[in-house]
């Protein structure tokens, strides 16, 4: 063996004695504490007491917006971890610390704040203040849960059904939360309440809203006064909504919401909206043998006779306008118990021309020299 060859054994023989010289220091199970030194994305270093750094993996972290030079407690779980670096815990700890706290305030039927962790064979891993608890798959939701990974790293507030002190392991239930909060929901929800709610889904009959955890359907025709092909027409996915209790069932757990009965009926206001000789734009949605009738609004349409179609006699309505063409009509009578409206579009066209040629006749330099 040459001189180089022992210099490069000498050296690794001094650090592993240094090395072991610095684990002896720690044992597993201790607490130690130190300063973040070093942040990533998969974990932190932790300079301790001694010569060597600790890590802990981003798992094992309770602190998770922990900058360097903060002040971190951790529990020894390998004095090397392949790497010269001591394993270290935050999350032992704070289970260490919170387990007997947890158990004497929160025993079985409590419920706490949970952050989903890890999605496992049969259920979610999710941290309770820093302790490590179960929630099976049936558990997650009311309906059945396709992917449980979509929990990890959401905290939702859950019930514990069951406490194991030997392991130090709870396991809790988020579906019997939900139960419980839809049965207090049931409880307040009478007829002809308004309240907020959340659209959650569409079909083509209706929008089913959740109304503070239980869900209500505003039925097509409750959407609007108006006809509604589609609800996307009126709401989407996520929209937030105030709605009036139209209908409960607490048997069959149904309830008829409806978003129309908070808007004013458009015949209500037709009079006021659209008086007698007001000129006024609408759309033609249908013809008939008879005249032609002009949607002013959604849900209020109005009759242009034959006879009031044109400046000059016609043979058939469409011999003035089509469908689909937005058209000036005067108003010229409103019935809102027959839910009537006569409108002219000749009349209309008359005032226009001869206001053209009021205009034409005015002298308007006689105008200006009388200011």
């Amino acid at each position: 063996m040459n001189d180089m060859e022992k210099n490069l054994v000498s050296e690794s023989e001094d650090f592993a004695a240094m090395l072991e010289e610095t684990m002896i220091k720690f044992r597993p199970g201790q607490v130690v504490k130190g300063v973040v030194a070093q942040v990533s994305d998969d974990g932190v270093v932790v300079s301790i007491p001694g010569k060597a750094d600790g890590y802990i993996k981003k798992n094992d972290l309770v602190t998770t917006d922990c900058k360097v030079d903060d002040e971190i407690e951790a529990e020894v779980v390998k004095l090397n971890d392949g790497e010269g670096y001591v394993l270290l815990s935050e999350r032992k700890v704070m289970a260490t610390k919170n387990w007997e706290k947890l158990v004497a305030e929160h025993d079985t039927g409590a419920c706490v704040e949970a952050t989903g962790r890890e999605a496992v064979n049969g259920g979610l891993i999710a941290d309770v203040m820093g302790v490590r608890a179960f929630i099976p798959a049936s558990h997650l939701s009311r309906r059945f849960v396709e992917n449980i990974g979509e929990f990890v790293g959401k905290t939702m507030t859950v019930k514990i059904i069951e406490v194991d002190k030997t392991k130090k392991r709870i396991v809790a239930s988020r579906k019997a939360f939900l139960m419980d909060e839809k049965k207090k929901a049931w409880e307040k929800i009478e007829k002809d309440q308004v309240v907020p709610g959340i659209v959650r889904r569409l079909t083509d009959f209706g929008a089913f809203v959740d109304i503070g955890g239980v869900d209500g359907l505003i039925h097509v025709t409750d959407l609007a006064w108006h006809r509604v092909k589609h609800p996307s027409e009126i709401v989407a996915p996520g929209q937030e909504v105030q709605v009036k209790i139209i209908g409960v069932d607490k048997e069959k757990e149904r309830i008829q919401l409806s978003l129309k009965a908070l808007a004013p009926q458009p015949w209500e206001v037709a009079e006021t909206k659209y008086p007698v000789d007001a000129i006024v734009e609408g759309k033609v949605v249908r013809i008939t043998t008879f005249g032609a009738f002009v949607e002013l609004e959604p849900g209020l349409d109005g009759l242009v006779h034959i006879s009031q179609c044109a400046l000059e006699r016609i043979a058939k309505v469409e011999d003035a306008v089509q469908v689909g063409q937005v058209v000036r009509v005067k108003v010229l009578k409103v019935d809102t118990e027959a839910k009537r409206i006569s409108l002219s579009i000749r009349q209309a066209l008359t005032d226009e021309v001869k206001f053209d040629a009021d205009v034409q006749d005015l002298d308007f330099d006689d105008i200006s020299d009388a200011e």
